[in-house]
Order: structure tokens, then sequence, then C-alpha cells
């Protein structure tokens, strides 16, 4: 894992390919995104290496031209990381590590070191952890033996075991404790959600940085830290919001990402459980960003993992302010409509109004149409509300909205 403390100058190249299964611009895309990953952990990308090949390498991921390419580039330019757009097996990393000796990082290991810097939660804190001895645990090299300071050396290493066995038993160890305390932290939240009444739940969900956190805050009132990097929030909050007479929860949830490693959606499942457990999704949308269609995709993906896709969902397009432009040909003739020719009605003229869920289009910086947002989520609480108790005839007009 990246120490935070190195992390501030280190200096990276990002490594990607391009395959049968993904195309020259995905791979763009993506190392896009793995740049702003490196940003987020206090690195700095200074070049980038692509391959076109049918598949990765099995034992190198890149062919071994490329790989001595890379390697004079890090030798010639001082470079102590590199980092790789893709999950690299335990095997790829030594036999990568021998060629370029450098720190190797692939794309699981940086967002798992990322979620580190971000834990703040006793939960958080576990979960993460969790996670990083798994994604560990098969990966264990030479560089790890200081583990065994944690139990002691004498009398804990049985006959002819080698210092990589005693660690592999020592993060094996560490993983079930981890998991005991995760159980116990699951209890405890959900006996939290039960405390919570039958009040209606509502969960803001969708990719990383689409600005999740300040639509909580704008609508609850609350301060929930947003920041413009990824994974800005990791423990989830819960705020109690009245709109008109109804009170009901919203819940900020992690942000998710393609590619999100198996070891975190295992590992965050009491955070997963808040989404399950949520009777309407509000699923935000950065509308600026360039690949919000993919980002979409890969929530809805997310969703049906865990089973919570035929849940009531209201699609928000967020950061109406931040759309740049759009090229469009009318009568022939080809113009550049720019965000300030996009009024609300060209918005809802737009294919993302035609999609089967509702949808919203705001700017919850500018706070723009959040009116409009507020209503589109009062009538969809009430109709959940009013099947949930038919005959309560709504007995919460002690509320009023603030």
């Amino acid at each position: 894992m990246i120490d935070p403390r190195e992390a501030i100058s280190e200096k990276a190249v990002l490594i990607g390919v391009i395959t049968q299964q993904q195309d020259e611009t995905q791979s763009d895309e993506y190392l896009d995104e793995l740049e702003f990953l490196t940003s987020t952990a206090g690195g700095v990308a200074v070049k980038r290496f692509v391959q076109k090949m049918e598949r990765p390498n099995p034992k190198t991921f890149l062919g071994v031209g490329k790989l001595d390419e890379v390697r004079a580039y890090i030798e010639s330019h001082n470079i102590g990381t590199a980092i790789f757009d893709d999950e690299l097996s335990p095997a790829q990393i030594r036999n990568i590590e021998k060629v370029l000796d450098c720190k190797i990082l692939d794309r699981t290991n940086l967002i798992l070191d990322i979620f580190a810097q971000r834990a703040q939660s006793s939960s958080a804190k576990t979960q993460v952890e969790l996670a990083q001895c798994q994604y560990l645990l098969p990966r264990l090299t030479r560089l790890w033996t200081h583990l065994d300071k944690q139990k002691g050396g004498i009398g804990m290493r049985g006959p002819g075991e080698t210092e990589i066995e005693t660690d592999r038993r020592i993060i094996r160890d560490k993983i079930d404790v981890l998991k005991k305390k995760l159980r116990t932290i699951d209890k405890q939240m959900s006996v939290q959600r039960k405390n919570r009444g039958k009040m209606v739940r509502v969960a803001l969900v969708g990719y990383t940085n689409v600005g999740k956190s300040t639509l909580m805050n704008v609508i609850s009132k609350s301060d929930v830290f947003a920041e413009n990097k990824l994974f800005a929030t990791l423990d989830t909050t819960v705020r109690k919001v009245v709109i008109k007479n109804i009170p009901f929860l919203m819940t900020d949830t992690v942000g998710f990402i393609r590619k999100l490693p198996t070891q975190l959606v295992e590992s965050f499942k009491s955070t997963l459980d808040e989404v399950r457990e949520a009777d309407l999704l509000l699923h935000v949308v950065d509308i600026s960003h360039p690949n919000f269609e993919d980002h979409i995709a890969s929530v809805n993906g997310v969703l049906d993992d865990i089973k919570c896709a035929d849940k009531p969902i209201v699609m928000v397009f967020n950061k109406i302010d931040a759309y740049e432009h759009e090229t469009i040909e009318k009568d022939d003739i080809v113009t550049e409509k720019t965000k300030e020719h996009y009024t609300l009605q060209d918005w809802k003229k737009t294919w993302m109004n035609d999609k089967e869920h509702t949808s919203i289009f705001i700017s919850a910086l500018n706070k723009e149409n959040l009116e409009d947002f507020k209503e589109t989520v009062y009538e969809q609480v009430k109709t959940i509300h009013i099947q949930r108790f038919p005959y309560n005839d709504f007995l919460y007009h002690e509320y009023k909205e603030e």
C-alpha cells in the first residue's frame, strides 16, 4: 500500500492495454480515471504506457518489449511507482517487480489505499482493513516479513516454517479477527436500522464524485464532508429530512466505480445493506462527465449484483451548470450548443427523460431546480408511505418543512 506520507510527491507511470474487450477509447477513459485515482491517493502521474494486444500477458501483463520500454523510462526519470489499470495476479506482480525494480500497484491496490486514507469510523476502518488483508494474502513476498513482529517470533514458528508462511498465518488470523469484529458491527448497525422506526428510507447511490454528499447537505441542511475527489465519503450518513408534511430518512452511501474490487464489495456489506433496505433509490449522475452513460451502467451493475435493481429509482442528473457543450446538427448547419443554451425544458426533451425511471435535472452546488427535485421526492415518498400506512392518513402534520 502507498504510504500517505510518501505519496505527497510520489511520481508514477500509468499502464493500460487495448484488447478485444477494451478498445482504445475505453482504455483512454479508464486511464483518465486511474490518473484521478492516483491524484486522490496523493501521487502524480507523469506518463502513460499503453499496449495493444489480444489479451494481457499472463506472466508479465505487458509484452517483453513494452515492459523494457517502461523500465528504461522509469530508470531515466527516477520513477518510484508503476500503476496498472487492471488487477494483477500474484505471479504477475512478482515477475513485473523483477523487471521494473520499483513499487508495483494495480487498480485494486490503489483503490484500497484511497479507502484506507478516507476511512474515519471504526466500521469503515475495519471494512477497509479486511479488504486489504484479503487482497494481500495471496500476494505476500519478502517485503512483508516484518509482519511476524505482530505476534512475536519465539515459540510461534513451527518446525521448518518459513517467514512467508508465518506471515500468511498471521494474515489469516487477522482476517478471522476482523470478520468477527465486522459481524459485531453489522449487528449493531442492524439494530440501529430497526430503531429508526418505520419511516420511509431513501438512499443516495451513484458513481463516485457525482455530488451525492453535496445534495445531501443541501436537502438535509447537514454538514456531510464533500470534496472534488474520488471516494470523499466512505462512512454511511443518515439524516432525517422533512418535505412538506412527511419525514423520511436519507442515506448518503459510498460511491461506486468501474472495476470495483470484489474485496470491497464483500467487506462493505453493512454499508450496502443501507441500499438493500432502502425503499427508494436516488441514482445521482454527473451529467457533465463525458462518460456518464458508462457510469450509469456501472452503478446499475452493482445494484443488480446486490439485488436492488427492482427498487423504485429516481434518476437525478446533477451538475447541469457544469455541462460544457454538445455538437448538434440542424438544417444541415452544425452548431455548438453551450450550457447557457440549455434550459430545463431542453433537458426534459433529451433521451435521459425518456427512461423507465423518473428523471430530474439539477445543480446541487448552485441549488438549481431543487424545488422540482423536492416535489419529485415528496411524491415518491408519499406513494410509498400510503402503501405502508393505508389507514394512517398522514399523521405527520406536526412536522413542518424547514
